[in-house]
């Protein structure tokens, strides 16, 4: 897959995606995937298209939950961008953390592959399903 955008540009498009994120703007975050891009989280079955990502985000967001993306490092590796962060998540003011790394892919200017590598059990607690 090739990109049109420059190191810059593709690390501007994740501050973006993570912006949203944190601010529950979902149709811009899906906005940004490409009609047919695939978010994968890791030990989970794949979000394949924009409306489909866009429905599960809808779907998993709840009033009492925020996230916060707390970036460690932050770069591109041969075209990708490779985020390590800490995902922040606040449930009913009780807050968790999961760590991350993410690689997102391009096709133009949108986002084409989103993978997300993390300990499923973390995360899980991270949401208090684990406790």
């Amino acid at each position: 897959m090739s990109s049109t955008l420059s190191d810059e540009q593709k690390i501007a498009v994740f501050r973006e995606m993570a912006s949203g994120w944190e601010n529950k703007q979902w149709r811009k975050c899906a906005d940004l995937l490409a009609p047919n891009g695939v978010l994968q989280s890791m030990m989970k079955e794949p979000v394949a298209g924009r409306e489909a990502f866009y429905e599960r985000m809808v779907h998993l967001a709840a009033p009492n939950k925020k996230v916060t993306l707390h970036v460690h490092r932050l770069g591109v590796i041969d075209g990708a961008v490779v985020s390590e962060r800490t995902d922040e998540i606040v449930i009913d003011g009780i807050s968790r953390s999961v760590r991350v790394v993410g690689i997102m892919e391009f096709d133009g200017p949108l986002i084409s592959l989103w993978r997300e590598y993390y300990d499923l059990a973390q995360l899980l607690r991270a949401q208090g399903k684990g406790d």
